[in-house]
């Protein structure tokens, strides 16, 4: 595992040194982050279409990363691949993640997203990266809930439609050599495992389809995060940190009462305030050699993001795990001897 890094998306913004991206992973390198996940839909800090088209580009930003003393550990799409899939229920509400003159476009809006997403993975193949953040977009989610009944063949037909919007994608993701990593997360078709199941199967079982893994969003559904580490860790190729408390009441539960983040019983929180059990998390990693980045993902409902980030760093490094190339009992150990075993089971030649 690599580490300890940061996701730029919510550090971002107009004041210094916030604003450009030579200052901001100056920042970030100071608070001892390695690495940083770099947002594609903010010309502030980087311009995806040039780096889809240029390896000079790439190399210069690259560049100004490293003489900061950071990698980078992946681009990000997840405000575009939200809107390769999205329900008209939910057009107007996205249009914010559109350009404006293609804000209540629906099939200009998908259209955008797509190419977008492919210049994503063609920029990550320029940087020499292997994995990229993303979400799946969502048709289904306004039938999350079974009622009314849902129509027989509606899930089917909408991971049938998710896949067709994905495949030629992956594809791309494929020529490059990159992964392309959904984030489960609500208000995404692909939000658990069986969802992402679903979707493997209707694309195929394609190489590039991976996993975001964000335990957060699985403490807050009420998962074994764990256990679903032992299911799928042979597809999660990326990993935010991001911790979560579940406190439900008499009031409310999972679906919030309509709640603000600060009221409502599920909520993200700083590094280390939370529930999840970060120590289970990256002794999993480390059984089965995760050998991605250990991104931080900053979002809490109380703490300040500056504080938040400069406790970030150190937490995620006192959690990394070197592995051990031995085991603890080896000095009782004796050396291979083939005859000695037959005998000891009794196979005597």
């Amino acid at each position: 595992m690599k580490g300890p890094a940061i996701f730029l998306a919510q550090f971002a913004g107009d004041e210094p040194p916030f604003n450009t991206l030579p200052a901001l992973v100056s920042w970030a390198a100071a608070l001892g982050y390695k690495g940083v996940q770099i947002p594609t839909w903010d010309s502030r800090l980087f311009d995806l279409r040039t780096a889809s088209e240029s390896q000079t580009y790439c190399d210069e930003v690259a560049g100004v990363c490293a003489d900061a003393g950071v990698a980078i550990t992946e681009l990000s799409t997840h405000l575009q691949g939200q809107l390769v899939a999205v329900h008209p229920a939910y057009g107007e509400m996205f249009d914010a993640f559109a350009p404006p003159e293609l804000q209540g476009n629906e099939p200009g809006k998908a259209a955008w997203a797509a190419e977008q997403v492919a210049m994503a993975a063609r920029a990550s193949q320029r940087l020499g990266l292997t994995a990229h953040a993303t979400f799946s977009g969502a048709l289904l989610w306004h039938t999350m809930y079974p009622w009314p009944q849902r129509p027989a063949g509606l899930v089917e037909e909408g991971f049938a439609e998710l896949a067709r919007r994905w495949l030629p994608l992956l594809d791309v993701f494929e020529d490059c050599g990159v992964d392309a990593c959904y984030e489960l997360h609500p208000g995404e078709d692909l939000h658990d495992g069986a969802s992402f199941e679903r979707f493997l199967q209707a694309v195929g079982g394609h190489e590039r389809a991976n996993i975001l893994y964000d335990p957060s969003h699985l403490l807050l559904q009420q998962m074994d995060y764990l256990q679903f580490i032992d299911l799928y860790h042979e597809r999660i190729r990326a990993f935010h940190v991001k911790d979560a408390e579940f406190r439900p009441d008499g009031r409310s539960g999972v679906y919030g009462g309509y709640q603000g983040w600060v009221e409502r019983p599920g909520r993200f929180r700083s590094l280390g305030d939370g529930q999840i059990d970060f120590r289970a998390v990256f002794s999993r990693f480390a059984q089965y050699g995760f050998d991605g980045w250990a991104v931080l993902e900053w979002e809490c409902c109380l703490k300040h993001p500056e504080q938040g980030a400069a406790e970030g760093a150190p937490f995620i490094a006192d959690h990394m795990i070197r592995l051990t190339d031995k085991a603890f009992d080896d000095f009782a150990g004796a050396a291979p001897d083939a005859a000695r075993n037959r005998r000891m089971l009794g196979l005597e030649d």
